[in-house]
């Protein structure tokens, strides 16, 4: 019987090219998840779009000496069209400066903060000294003061998974000019987690298939809940839908907030394309509709924690009560599939320090083919994976070109030489039947595993039959036969 899947893809900042390493978290994988969705008979949505908000958009504006909004067209361009190139399916590509995305990110905020789930609370916000621009606190590191790591954010520490403050970080220091920053009180809304808190925890508690990584550092959320503040000191973002803040423009919408409502806003937009406005219910609406959001390890607390508060909060499901608005409850993600990260010759991708390989640049030399193989069967699935020239060479001639190419060649050009045609079969021998019966089981184990998101055991499994068809033929030397 045919599902609705949500196939929910992380959206790029429109600041810049994106480079292999994106798309290896979120591009390849969430389009091979949905292009096996849409094979197996299912009904598939995947969504996605340009992030064009938060504090990364104002410092590459001001770099390039332009407007943040010529500065997010132009890179929404650039991100539509490497994408494309890319061969990634989206039903709907979008951006978070659509007149539709402000409006259901702002019926999102009325719902939660009617419901009690969003609290104003004074609170400490970091303060660039030389420009006076507030600090979004992933523009901020320093030394964990829990666990000692030296390259702890300011929302979080990667190492050891806990949630953090700008103004907890040991020796503090601005991403973009190294400053030591300044913290200033200020008033802002904050996501009332705590009062989530017991719903989230019984949600992740039935949480079945997950790749451990990600279960784990999403139930380790759950130690240290404590209210996260969505809405920011900053003129250029979301409104933010109260009296006496809605048209003060020093305040907006946190972009994590909205960027995670970028999903649903997106399946409204494409129902709404459609001429089908109510459509994206069937996805969102229906409890047996399956939904994968896919994204870099980064990003795991923002969709395991934040989005899932969001939507409880929402429905009226923590422990303040309250009604959904009127989108109705709203699903759940089935699953949060995070992938570690890429890194070149032992670093981590950086624009900023040379250290990348756009995606554009990639396409224009080796195509589309070559990239989405390595990452699907090299890529950092499970554990960060280091891309290197030599293995990039190696998986691409000795398995890509030699393995499956030479197969596809050889049977074809046979056909062709000798039949013009694909012949009718004959008898066929014990070694017939043995790898035609390899080939069914395969077909079902690479199926299995592709509904899992467990990209690099399937394209293992696939690339086994091929191998043991070119020992097939090898072994039964068809140009004799002929």
């Amino acid at each position: 019987m045919s599902k609705h899947v949500l196939t929910a893809v992380a959206w790029p900042y429109a600041n810049g090219p994106r480079h292999i390493g994106h798309v290896a978290g979120f591009g390849v994988p969430s389009d091979v998840f949905a292009r096996f969705q849409r094979m197996s008979g299912n009904e598939v949505l995947m969504v996605s779009g340009t992030d064009e908000h938060g504090t990364p958009l104002l410092v590459q504006a001001e770099k390039e000496g332009v407007s943040v909004q010529e500065l997010a067209d132009r890179y929404n361009r650039i991100i539509v069209e490497d994408l494309a190139g890319l061969g990634l399916s989206y039903d709907l590509f979008t951006r978070t400066t659509t007149r539709n995305h402000y409006a259901v990110v702002q019926e999102l905020f009325r719902g939660l903060n009617d419901n009690g789930y969003m609290v104003l609370q004074t609170t400490t916000g970091a303060i660039s000294p030389s420009t006076g621009r507030t600090l979004p606190d992933r523009f901020i590191e320093g030394t964990c003061p829990l666990c000692g790591a030296t390259d702890a954010r300011g929302d979080q520490c990667d190492n050891c998974g806990n949630q953090l403050d700008p103004a907890d970080l040991i020796d503090p220091r601005s991403k973009i000019n190294g400053e030591t920053p300044d913290f200033v009180e200020t008033e802002h809304f904050m996501l009332d987690l705590p009062a989530l808190g017991d719903a989230l925890s019984e949600w992740l508690g039935e949480r079945e298939g997950w790749r451990p990584n990600v279960l784990n550092f999403s139930l380790n959320l759950l130690k240290d809940m404590r209210p996260r503040a969505m809405s920011r000191d900053i003129d250029w973002g979301v409104p933010v839908p109260i009296e006496g803040w809605q048209d003060n423009n020093a305040k907006k919408l946190y972009v994590w907030f909205d960027a995670v409502v970028g999903y649903l806003s997106a399946s409204i937009e494409w129902a709404y394309r459609t001429g089908d406005p109510e459509a994206w219910r069937k996805w969102w609406g229906d409890p047996e509709a399956l939904s994968y959001y896919f994204m870099g390890k980064d990003n795991i607390t923002f969709h395991s924690q934040i989005w899932p508060g969001e939507l409880l909060g929402y429905a009226g499901s923590g422990a303040k009560g309250g009604e959904a608005g009127e989108f109705g409850e709203l699903n759940l993600p089935t699953e949060v599939v995070s992938s570690e990260f890429l890194t070149m010759s032992g670093s981590k991708f950086s624009s900023s320090k040379g250290v990348v390989i756009y995606v554009r640049d990639f396409l224009e030399t080796f195509g589309p083919d070559a990239l989405r193989y390595f990452i699907a069967v090299a890529g950092p699935e499970n554990m960060d994976t280091d891309f290197t020239w030599d293995e990039f060479v190696r998986r691409i001639n000795t398995e890509l070109a030699n393995g499956w190419g030479n197969l596809v060649n050889r049977t074809v050009s046979m056909a062709h030489k000798n039949f013009g045609e694909i012949p009718a079969a004959g008898s066929f021998t014990d070694e017939d039947r043995d790898l035609l019966d390899d080939a069914a089981a395969a077909f079902a184990k690479v199926g299995e595993c592709l509904e899992h998101s467990r990209f690099k055991a399937g394209i293992a499994e696939a690339m086994r039959i091929v191998d043991r068809g070119n020992q097939y033929i090898a072994a039964q030397e068809p140009w004799k036969l002929a």
